[in-house]
């Protein structure tokens, strides 16, 4: 059966960043497929396209690897693989330490002028147990790369390996009767495979701590919900709930289900989804998101969303998705990684010859070969883009961001200027009373609430909010009048007008004593409805509102300033209302009146100037504009996130969080240029040291293991980090 999808593999065997490019290279040679990334550190295969999987599984069998299909990205199965891969390499590398460990004895001994070194017997009997028991893997990959014409860190493991066992087994079986027993060096080859053994098994255990963050995502996914049916509850299996049914939720568990609260009320913990450290008061018709946590009551929820299209599954789904993409960096390694081993083996062999031309010592022309062999470790070059990317997503995850690729992530590290959409964004997205003003203004709330009774527009909504506050009582109105731009009722015996301006005055209404005030307020960006009694024609009072600036838009300004990024206001609104929000945070530059369609030709020209521009809006409206961006920043809240309308995603409404992504993409470029710098150094350095004479195997086997483990501890490095909230 074909598909026309994504389908992901769990693949096995692969050692270095030359078998990544084997293991791409065969996928995106089967027909249908469309683009295929193969990533070392989770040890699988993402791949585009209408294939039937079974050929893709093939594909990689045929080159020397195992191949399993993994019908969606499941961060429980991906821990279990994890843990099983990290067993294996503990038990190998156990084994290999274990049999090496009396030639450990024997070379601390001779550091001692004392020979303790086992018989020859012995050494060779150990050497064999290793080579050829816990290092055939060696052989296996190595015979299936080179049947397939081409070379990885296996092959150099085996040839230099082999090399030193062989020689031992020369000078042993065949030595010179003129001379004492020569220094074998079974020691060599069965060390070199003991360190390789272990440097894998850290690499797996620290490789396994990358991807926690998504770990602890799937677990918050319980498995059992409460059903209520007809008064009557039912535990179930969360995968038997569907859209519409009741779900029982008790103080202290965990919300199973996206829904909207059906009764009842409670905090709700949603740190774990959306980074929101603050627990969250939410009542009736409010909504949740399931893996959140009910703190202190009891909830009956209406299912809303299951399985994969929850908030949770979704996260989940991009998360995964983001730690399996590549970094445009990671395509200049994949060149080197390509002609990286047959480069090692030409200059092993010229180290041969060098030495035996120089010398006529043949072993020590063999040993410094095999030293090169064995140093030349092209791990820690596949390993130093994803793990960080692993990290960076999985850290990002847990504060609230969202990452789509690490193609965002990159260009993120880049950005030199920051566009802000006002609504929603800086602004909370909704009306509420900046200013009452008149001889009384409870008398001017109170018949504003009763001429606004029963609407659903959001100022009537901010009027009733206000009269709560104030605890007053409104009104009875009566005999109802719609008009354009305002509204006109009885109040016990009296006729009152509500509206702008301009309807007060078709009615004749005398504005002259608040004509001053209400052109400051409008002049500031303020919307003013006047209150009037229709039969004096004179005005009672005004009421200016305004969508509120965030508690965090200025600190979040800042931050961006402090990054040395531009910010750029970018709205529909008036020139006055623009104004008033970009001088009250301090943003440079501001653009007003400004239509949706045209906003991102206005980022094309941010963009055709040099600049690098990131867009942070609402994910909806602005969805032309984030889509033009260098990277698209969308913010919403978890229930309403655009997800698919930028490379980054913010889990909450909070706009600091557009600095911190930034901050992280940053830090997250350095840690992979870091990376790659040590890796690259490690080989400029060791390669040429192993052909100088200078590094026995041993000692190059040591140092190849501690460069993979260095590798992904300096990519761990980036847990530490947190978001400057």
């Amino acid at each position: 059966m074909f598909q026309s999808k994504k389908i992901s593999l769990a693949i096995d065997g692969m050692t270095c960043a030359a078998c990544v490019a084997r293991v791409e290279n065969a996928l995106n040679a089967v027909p249908g497929v469309t683009r295929a990334t193969v990533n070392l550190a989770t040890k699988s295969a993402h791949i585009d396209g209408m294939v039937d999987p079974s050929a893709l599984v093939t594909s990689v069998e045929n080159i020397g690897y195992e191949a399993n299909i993994i019908a969606e990205a499941d961060s429980r199965s991906e821990a279990e693989r994890a843990s099983k891969r990290s067993s294996k390499a503990k038990n190998n590398a156990f084994w290999a330490l274990a049999l090496s460990s009396p030639f450990f004895v024997g070379m601390g001994g001779l550091l001692f002028g004392v020979e303790v070194m086992p018989p020859p017997f012995v050494q060779f009997l150990l050497a064999s147990l290793v080579q050829f028991g816990l290092g055939f893997r060696f052989y296996r990959s190595s015979f299936k790369a080179v049947r397939n014409g081409s070379a990885t860190m296996d092959l150099l493991v085996a040839i230099g390996t082999s090399a030193a066992y062989g020689l031992s087994l020369y000078l042993w079986l065949w030595p010179d009767h003129e001379m004492a027993m020569p220094h074998l060096y079974f020691e060599s080859a069965s060390i070199v495979i003991a360190f390789v053994l272990i440097g894998k098994w850290l690499e797996e255990r620290a490789t396994s701590e990358t991807a926690s963050a998504l770990t602890s995502l799937g677990a918050l996914r319980p498995s059992i919900a409460l059903r209520v049916i007809n008064g009557q509850e039912e535990a179930v299996s969360l995968d038997k709930i569907q859209i519409g049914d009741h779900v029982l939720v008790r103080a202290g568990e965990i919300i199973p289900v996206d829904g909207l609260i059906y009764s009842g009320g409670a905090s709700i913990d949603e740190s774990m989804v959306t980074g929101e450290s603050l627990p969250i008061r939410k009542t009736v018709m409010a909504s949740v998101i399931g893996g959140t946590v009910n703190l202190d009551g009891v909830l009956t929820i209406e299912t809303r969303a299951v399985g994969a299209e929850t908030i949770l599954s979704r996260v989940i789904r991009l998360v995964a998705s983001a730690q399996a993409s590549k970094a445009p960096v990671q395509a200049l390694v994949d060149q080197i990684s390509a002609i990286f081993v047959p480069v090692v083996l030409m200059i092993a062999l010229g180290t041969g010859l060098g030495w035996y031309l120089f010398n006529s010592n043949y072993e020590t022309a063999l040993i410094n070969a095999v030293a090169v062999l064995v140093i030349a470790c092209p791990c820690a070059l596949g390993l130093a883009t994803p793990t960080a990317i692993l990290v960076a997503t999985g850290v990002a995850a847990k504060a609230g961001i969202l990452v789509k690729d690490a193609a965002s992530l990159e260009r993120a590290a880049k950005v030199t200027q920051m566009v802000f959409d006002k609504t929603g964004t800086l602004t909370i997205g909704r009306p509420a009373l900046t200013a009452i003003e008149g001889s009384d203004p409870s008398t001017v709330i109170v018949l504003a609430a009763a001429l606004e009774t029963g609407s659903t527009h959001p100022l009537a909504e901010a009027i009733r909010d206000e009269i709560k506050r104030r605890g007053l009582k409104i009104p009875q109105a009566t005999d109802f009048t719609l008009m354009d731009g305002a509204i006109l009722a009885t109040i016990l015996g009296e006729q009152f007008i509500f509206g702008n301006e301009s309807a007060l005055n078709r009615q004749n209404i005398n504005l002259d004593s608040f004509h001053s005030r209400i052109h400051a307020l409008a002049s500031e960006g303020y919307g003013i409805s006047i209150i009037a009694d229709t039969d004096r024609k004179v005005p009672i009072g005004l009421i200016a509102f305004a969508d509120p600036v965030r508690e965090t838009s200025k600190n979040a300004i800042a931050q961006v300033h402090a990054l040395g990024v531009g910010t750029t206001l970018l709205t529909g609104d008036n020139q006055g209302v623009a104004n008033r929000i970009g001088h009250e945070l301090g943003i440079s530059a501001i653009i007003s009146d400004v239509r949706p369609e045209e906003k991102a030709a206005a980022i094309e020209a941010m963009k055709k100037n040099g600049a690098v521009v990131a867009m942070v809006g609402d994910g909806v409206n602005d969805a032309p504009a984030l889509a033009s961006a260098n990277v698209g920043i969308a913010m919403g809240s978890g229930t309403d996130i655009a997800i698919e309308s930028a490379g980054i995603a913010l889990m909450r409404p909070d706009p600091r969080l557009a600095p911190a992504a930034i901050t992280l993409a940053r830090r997250a470029e350095r840690t992979i240029r870091l990376g790659l710098f040590w890796a690259f150094a490690y080989n400029v350095v060791g390669i040429p040291l192993a052909a100088l004479g200078l590094l026995s195997p041993v000692v190059a086997g040591g140092a190849m293991a501690l460069s993979s483990v260095s590798v992904v501890l300096n990519a761990l490095t980036l847990r530490l980090w947190r978001p400057r909230l």
